[in-house]
């Protein structure tokens, strides 16, 4: 009998549409065999013609196991999905499973399912996520009809169907924030990120919060909610802000991208840095250290992080029934020569 999956459409039917043989889009499925890349190419267009998914537990069951862990991430090259792919690198080379990637910008729901569904058919037997992928698909109709485990890192929730592995970002920054409001400073500014990205919000919320217990009121002026975690936002937000009579002294930043972006616009204004402008950064990425003034940052250990969702992954490859969970790293507030003292 051929093999059929949930819509009805089969092994043979995506043979014929390809011009090849049942064996070559099984071995195409399976990354078995020889097939050429035109050929592969070939096969792969017909499956997402036909909306074919496989039958992931026939699969395993003729694998033994599954070999395959997915990774589906912005195409956007940063130091921090740098830290994700060598922490994903560790945990599957340490099992002997494989490693696929799929970029793309994944802003819509329907673009990160349609992603997710693409490498599903092409042998992903478990998908790694980073945000805004995570939030994109959490609820989604297709989760449960991809038939495989979900793990995400850096998110800012905890989430019903997805695995997530996480430090507290309120927490984060709201201890980020104290210790710069402790060096004097009251008029602070605020570089949040973009909106669909969970932990946007949860960043934002431990900002006002340190305000708050300060006492010092939040200026929604001195807040720059729009644009990417990128250097181009980061010079942006600064052309913004540094351009008031009525400057901020102190411009907080939800990733190191950003505050590099703040800190190159200040540069270019004629500003001494820290001694006019004190910036921070998040995630600690290489970039933090290297430049100058070297940022202090909230340090999240993404690689570690990124090293776990992998490991839960691969856990769950081997049940027939695996649940969610939600696990908190610590995080650490880096010190470094980025902030200067205001007289009080």
């Amino acid at each position: 009998m051929a093999r059929r999956n949930e819509n009805g459409v089969t092994i043979r039917a995506v043979a014929q549409r390809a011009g090849v043989s049942a064996m070559t889009v099984s071995n195409v499925l399976n990354g078995a065999g020889r097939a050429s890349a035109a050929t592969v190419a070939t096969v792969r267009a017909a499956i997402a013609e036909l909306g074919y998914v496989p039958n992931l537990a026939a699969r395993r069951l003729a694998k033994s196991r599954a070999t395959t862990v997915g990774l589906l991430y912005s195409n956007r090259r940063t130091p921090f999905l740098d830290a994700v792919l060598v922490g994903a690198l560790r945990a599957t080379n340490a099992h002997g499973l494989q490693l696929i990637l799929r970029d793309g910008e994944g802003v819509s729901r329907k673009e990160a399912e349609r992603m997710a569904q693409d490498l599903v058919r092409s042998g992903a037997d478990a998908l790694l996520l980073i945000p805004p992928f995570a939030e994109q698909l959490s609820g989604s109709d297709i989760v449960p009809e991809l038939g495989v485990p979900l793990a995400a890192i850096a998110t800012g929730t905890a989430m019903p169907d997805v695995t997530t592995v996480r430090i507290d970002n309120r927490a984060a920054m709201l201890s980020l924030t104290s210790h710069v409001i402790a060096g004097g400073h009251r008029r602070i500014a605020y570089v949040a990120g973009p909106d669909h990205y969970s932990v946007v919000a949860a960043r934002l919320d431990g900002f006002i919060a340190a305000q708050r217990d300060a006492g010092i009121p939040t200026d929604t002026d001195l807040i720059v909610q729009h644009g990417e975690f990128d250097y181009d936002a980061g010079q942006a937000a600064a052309r913004v802000l540094l351009s008031r009579s009525d400057r901020p002294t102190a411009i907080i930043c939800s990733s190191d991208d950003l505050a590099v972006g703040i800190v190159a616009e200040a540069n270019r204004r004629g500003l001494k840095l820290p001694a006019d402008l004190t910036v921070t950064g998040f995630d600690d990425t290489i970039l933090a250290s290297r430049i100058w003034p070297p940022l202090t940052v909230v340090r999240q250990p993404v690689e570690d992080m990124a090293f776990r969702a992998a490991e839960c992954l691969i856990a769950a490859l081997g049940k027939t029934e695996s649940g969610v969970s939600d696990e908190i790293f610590d995080h650490t507030i880096v010190v470094r020569e980025s902030i200067a003292r205001q007289p009080i």
